[in-house]
């Protein structure tokens, strides 16, 4: 590009706007005469009191709107940026110009049609209104010429924002709703596939947010910026915008990169598995020990994805992955995060020499110590509430014990034991959060008898067994005398849960109805 046309450019950029006028005709002129000499389109990005926010420079076919950070959007409200750019083919606005409204949330989309000889012809118009499912979530205005440009602008958006802002306080988006499409990006057979979604909507469940639509893509190539392609995700956020969905939920993990590229794409709140479970983690955790764990793989999980410029992290809103203890600790930068993490780890040292403490009495009392083990949401809690009468937390939830709890049992013919509950497993268990309960979990090597605990009515239950298998042999754990125990027995039918009783070598029982549970402590006595 010649200096001269760069000088222009720069002429452009320092430009006002009246904010009732579109775009006024002397600059509408000089966008479209040089556009027209250059061969590329030329768009302008103008906020409400008419400033010049952007000049952008793109190809004969299309613009590409710049990162709009410094602008950001919340529920029911507008971008505070219109956009009017030039077309040097005579068409009217493209498919990409209205998704790029919708997506972008810009007050106004505009295109002006440049003749051969660089002279304006017609200015064609679009907004945003309230979505609704069966529509496009825009009105394209009639054209208008450029001799005609005063159509009280300010006006038109303040009026379109209202009729906004009244739909989403009535259906309830801004008083805090969440409502996610579920999307899984995998090679694995559908089965296997929608086995993992159902799985992560109970997870978003759990984190109080409603699935609204679940999706199995099958990569073609590798998207290393938008994990799936442009255009796909395009497609996804205006299927979001039209059905009030205001977050993304990935049953991967994202790379700082493609995290940092879709929440610049777009204002929906983007999380992945990780953040759903950390999320999770940071609601449910009660103990000291809990919450400083918990803190320690949000922090280890955040500072991969922090930069100078990054504020991927503070779109979150809700605090969805940063949820709970910690959550003003996100963006205090990569120096700050490292020495909280520092001094986290001491902490947790400290508090390790306190269970080895407890252990040592335990060990010269010569109590048997019994763990229970299992997949989350299979009955851990309430089985221990059973055997011991205590009145620990028990919910259909998956998670909800964080914090390990131990009761003193006496078994049938007087032998007194600890009998304790411990968080449950997950398959794809983030590393972070692994680690950060190793210590915890490494107290089950003191264990004298382990009890795999499954929920056989979950139709999953043969993957759930696999991945605490899994897990256990990670942790060294499987030289412990262990007993499988399938719980929620009584919805099953009795040839069912005779046949599954023998395929795992198991006892059944349920903790809700106490059906078998002499039959368990016998066991257990017997094994002990």
């Amino acid at each position: 590009m010649k200096a001269s046309q760069v000088k222009r450019l720069s002429n452009i950029y320092r430009r006002k706007v009246d904010p009732q006028v579109v775009i006024s005709l002397e600059l509408t002129k000089y966008i479209s005469s040089l556009s027209r000499e250059i061969g590329r389109q030329i768009g302008i990005l103008v906020d409400r009191r008419g400033r010049m926010a952007a000049v952008i420079v793109g190809d004969r076919h299309e613009i590409v709107i710049p990162r709009l950070s410094d602008y950001r959007v919340f529920p029911g409200r507008l971008r505070g940026l219109r956009c009017i750019h030039t077309h040097l083919d005579d068409e009217v606005l493209t498919q990409d110009d209205l998704t790029d409204l919708a997506i972008l949330r810009l007050d106004l989309m505009g295109i002006i049609n440049v003749s051969d000889d660089g002279l304006p012809t017609n200015i064609h118009l679009a907004h945003l209104i309230p979505p609704h499912a069966s529509n496009p979530t825009w009105v394209i205005l009639p054209p208008v010429s450029p001799f005609s440009l005063d159509i009280e602008c300010e006006t038109l958006i303040s009026s379109v924002e209202r009729e906004i802002l009244n739909y989403y306080e009535a259906s309830g988006e801004v008083k805090g709703k969440k409502r996610a499409i579920l999307i899984s990006v995998t090679n694995e057979s559908r089965s296997v596939a929608e086995e993992s979604l159902t799985e992560l909507g109970e997870l978003a469940l759990t984190a109080d947010i409603e699935p609204f639509k679940a999706m199995i893509m099958r990569p073609r190539t590798n998207y290393s910026n938008y994990f799936v392609g442009k255009g796909q995700i395009k497609k996804i956020l205006l299927e979001a915008m039209a059905n009030d969905v205001d977050s993304l939920i990935f049953n991967q993990e994202l790379t700082p990169v493609q995290a940092r590229t879709l929440t610049d794409f777009t204002d929906l709140i983007i999380i992945d598995r990780t953040q759903l479970i950390l999320d999770i983690f940071g609601k449910r955790a009660k103990s000291r020990d809990g919450k400083t764990k918990v803190e320690l793989a949000q922090l280890k999980y955040a500072i991969t994805r922090l930069s100078a410029k990054d504020d991927a992290l503070s779109r979150i809103r809700g605090g969805i992955g940063l949820r709970g203890p910690g959550e003003t600790k996100m963006e205090i930068g990569r120096r700050r995060i490292k020495e909280r993490i520092a001094r986290l780890e001491k902490e947790l040292k400290t508090m390790a020499k306190g269970r080895s403490l407890r252990k040592r009495g335990r060990l010269k009392s010569d109590i048997p110590l019994i763990s229970i083990v299992g997949y989350t949401n299979a009955g851990k809690s309430t089985l221990l509430n059973l055997l011991t009468g205590s009145d620990s937390l028990a919910e259909d939830k998956l998670f909800a014990t964080l914090d390990p709890l131990s009761r003193h049992k006496v078994l049938p013919g007087g032998r007194e034991v600890i009998i304790s509950d411990t968080v449950g497993f997950i398959r794809d268990l983030p590393k972070d959060l692994l680690d950060a309960f190793r210590s915890t979990l490494e107290e089950l090597h003191d264990a004298d008898l382990l009890i795999h605990l499954v929920d056989v009515s979950n139709r999953n239950h043969a993957k759930h067994i696999e991945t605490i298998a899994d897990i256990l042999s990670e942790l060294g754990l499987r030289d412990i005398p262990s007993i499988t125990v399938l719980n929620k027995s009584d919805m099953l039918g009795e040839e069912e849960l005779e046949a599954m009783s023998k395929r795992y070598s198991a006892i059944p029982i349920s903790a809700k109805t106490k059906y078998n549970i002499e039959g368990l402590l016998n066991l257990v006595v017997s094994k002990i």
